[in-house]
């Protein structure tokens, strides 16, 4: 499957316009419809802030569509400096007018970082190679690239080692992305995504099938849905012959004719392009009518099905007598294709992305199943139920209860971004299910709440699958989360929430049901169907400050729903030092009021970001207003604001250092102070303002809890004015803590 890991036309910024020039015809799945891309490179020249532009951004386009209403969606890819940005992509969404509607990025702030790497591409290239497992034939050239997809940007290596794997039968093209300053291992993935007339199939019965004349001779070749070709491996894994019969009645259901399980393939084949077409609107799995091949019979005892991005690939399973081409494995691996074409490069393949990219095959599968409607393979919510791939007969996920395979998330913790994208699936897995059939028991299987979740009622499989694909085809963008600090508004909640409007209304019973859904797996959210509601909003949305000054903003807010109620402003937790007050301190809604941010002279320098609170007696709403303050003139600067660090996630603390005339030191210091249990989990470096990385700790120390250190550092290659970030990645599940304070004296 083509996607990046994240650990994981031509639009170019000129002065302060945008220059548009066409895009390559190969970038995209589909043909861009020249007036929407126009209206849409006019909505980003006024919209550049909404998508994190930067000065150094070159935007291409990747695809356009035309909703039934006329809105429209464009895609577009992003390169910095040069570079590709994975991670870096983005959709600007647009009103049948043509007018800006609204925009989806994985950004968190615009790139800032140096593109010239320290470690060279052959030991780069050198490294990736060392960490296939298996048999190597290629490794191809190191390609220099910004990693964004954890919603900051570092300057990264990808290299792709082409091979096979350790059973000498799954053909492997590993990508291995490492750290282009420092050679550190980011992490990898492999390209192959796996699981690990009329017809007579092995698991859906006497089906009718497409095939092609060819004199008196009949071809397994689909004439109707863009020539779809299923051949025979002959149980190895290079030539590939298109099957023929004489009578155009395929197969007898025995997996010892060799026919039968081509006829599976084939259907499934079929199946998975016609519900696509029929249900979504999409032609095809490529989005362009081509059809799908799909190879039978491949390896020895080959107990696997994989999609690589071209064609489907079966093994006939264990002892060659269970070939692993039923109609849900099918329409997933299918599915990858369809995700991996509409997503630049797919959804991002580990963590929570990678969950929702499985979660994504999952659904459509089970949708595909459900479609054929055939009375041997029903659909019934399971993954993989007819193959039995496990030896003991049953499923390898259940999405009415996902934690039945004894390893898959049903509910989502802060750990669920440290699993196998397989188990993490998991959260969306119930979700669609609970969004679909409802909460408790039903006729598929029980399904439970998480915590003390209201029950939910289903809206039924037609209504569900089409908010999932609306949110998949207009909304989601590669690194997209079920929960995401990093950009609190590229998450599937809230993706799937705006699907529902577009398709069904704000607040209509479909919306509320998608809030209820999940709610009921633990992700929450602050979306409000109140009869009265209004929103907050702040401009500027960012204030820097010198210790000693103040400035203001205006906050305003806007009557969403009903009467317009009274709104009294508030903040969250503030950094010592930094003061607000409020003039008015209560406006009636659609009224504005001004923020005065001060800070004292003994404000510690960084950025932070405030949050803004807005109660009325129905809701309470909120808007950030990010704020930096300026280190004192000098070579020194401290940071005392906590910050909270989850179970696999990456945090950041920021010192400006301003007025410094000296160059950093060679022994310039880092002291550091955490709260965590098993301090073996974290990874603490310095991140320079040039974006260079000094480690200053590697997952050492073991169950020692708390750090309390002063790091030396050689800094002397260094810049000293700008920001400074201290980074701590909690590599590893179950102990959490906080950033207490961090000092920098260069």
């Amino acid at each position: 499957m083509r996607s990046a890991l994240a650990l994981a036309g031509v639009t170019m910024l000129v002065g302060s316009g945008l220059v548009v020039t066409a895009a390559n015809a190969s970038a995209a799945p589909a043909t861009p419809g020249p007036a929407l891309v126009a209206a849409a490179d006019e909505a980003l020249k006024d919209n550049a802030r909404a998508v994190k532009a930067s000065a150094k951004d070159r935007y291409s386009v990747y695809s356009s569509k035309r909703d039934a209403k006329g809105g429209g969606a464009v895609r577009y890819t992003r390169t910095y400096d040069g570079l590709r940005v994975y991670g870096g992509d983005f959709v600007i969404r647009t009103e049948a007018d043509g007018d800006y509607a609204g925009s989806s990025v994985g950004l968190a702030a615009p790139l800032s970082l140096a593109t010239t790497p320290k470690v060279s591409a052959a030991k780069a290239r050198k490294a990736a190679t060392a960490e296939f497992s298996g048999k190597v034939t290629t490794t191809g050239a190191a390609e220099l690239f910004v990693d964004a997809s954890s919603g900051t940007g570092r300057l990264a290596w990808e290299t792709v080692v082409t091979g096979w794997a350790p059973d000498g039968q799954t053909p492997s093209k590993l990508h291995v992305i490492s750290d282009a300053l420092t050679g550190a291992l980011i992490g990898s993935y492999d390209e192959i995504e796996s699981v690990v007339g009329t017809g007579n199939s092995v698991y859906s019965g006497a089906v009718t099938i497409d095939t092609t004349l060819s004199g008196t001779t009949y071809n397994l070749i689909d004439p109707t849905r863009g020539n779809g070709r299923t051949c025979d491996m002959n149980n190895g894994t290079s030539t590939c012959t298109t099957f023929t019969d004489a009578d155009n009645v395929w197969g007898t259901g025995a997996p010892s004719n060799r026919q039968s399980a081509a006829v599976d393939a084939h259907f499934g084949a079929a199946m998975t392009f016609d519900y696509f077409t029929n249900v979504h609107g999409r032609n095809g799995i490529f989005g362009n009518g081509t059809g799908v091949p799909s190879r039978v019979h491949y390896g020895n005892a080959y107990v696997n099905a994989f999609w690589d991005g071209a064609q489907m690939t079966y093994g006939d399973g264990s002892g060659n007598a269970k070939p692993l081409v039923s109609l849900d494995v099918a329409g997933h691996e299918m599915s990858h294709g369809v995700t991996e074409n509409v997503v630049p490069g797919g959804l991002t393949y580990s963590g929570e992305s990678g969950g929702l990219n499985e979660a994504t095959s999952d659904i459509f599968g089970n949708m595909v199943e459900f479609y054929a409607n055939t009375t041997a393979d029903p659909g019934d919510y399971q993954v993989g139920e007819k193959i039995d791939i496990n030896g003991n007969g049953t499923p390898l996920r259940y999405m009415y209860n996902p934690t039945l395979d004894g390893s898959s998330h049903g509910c989502w913790s802060t750990g669920t971004n440290g699993i196998d994208v397989h188990y993490s699936s998991g959260v969306a897995n119930h979700f669609f299910f609970n969004l679909a059939e409802g909460s408790g028991a039903t006729s598929y299987g029980t399904s439970p709440l998480c915590g003390s979740a209201p029950p939910v009622t289903g809206i039924g499989r037609a209504k569900a699958e089409k908010i999932w694909f609306r949110a998949l085809d207009a909304y989601f963008v590669s690194n997209t989360r079920y929960v995401n600090t990093a950009q609190p508004t590229n998450t599937a909640r809230l993706h799937t929430l705006s699907a529902a409007t577009d398709l069904y209304g704000l607040c209509s019973t479909e919306y509320k049901a998608v809030m209820a859904a999940w709610t009921a797996v633990n992700v929450t959210g602050t979306e409000s169907c109140a009869a009265n509601d209004f929103s907050v909003s702040v401009a500027p949305t960012t204030l820097t400050l010198d210790p000693g000054t103040s400035a203001t903003a205006t906050v305003s807010t806007t009557v969403v729903r009903g009467t317009a109620e009274q709104v009294t402003f508030s903040t969250g937790p503030l950094p010592a030092g930094v003061t607000v007050s409020f003039n008015p301190p209560s406006v009636t809604a659609g009224g504005s009021t001004t923020v005065t941010v001060s800070a004292a002279a003994t404000a510690g320098s960084g950025t932070v970001a405030i949050t803004v609170v807005g109660t009325s007696p129905s809701i309470a709403r909120t808007a950030t207003l990010n704020l930096t303050v300026n280190g004192l003139p000098g070579c020194s600067g401290t940071n005392g604001t906590d910050v909270t660090i989850p179970d696999n996630t990456t945090v950041e603390s920021a010192i400006v250092i301003s007025g410094c005339a000296a160059t950093p030191s060679t022994s310039s210091k880092v002291e550091v102070h955490i709260v965590h249990t098993y301090i073996g989990d974290l990874v603490v470096s310095l991140v320079a303002p040039d974006g260079s990385v000094y480690t200053l700790q590697s997952r050492s120390g073991g169950s020692t809890d708390n750090i309390d250190q002063t790091y030396t550092v050689n800094l002397s290659s260094e810049t000293a004015n700008g920001t400074w970030r201290l980074r701590v990645q909690d590599a590893a599940s179950l102990d959490t803590g906080y950033l207490n304070s961090w000092s920098l004296n260069l």
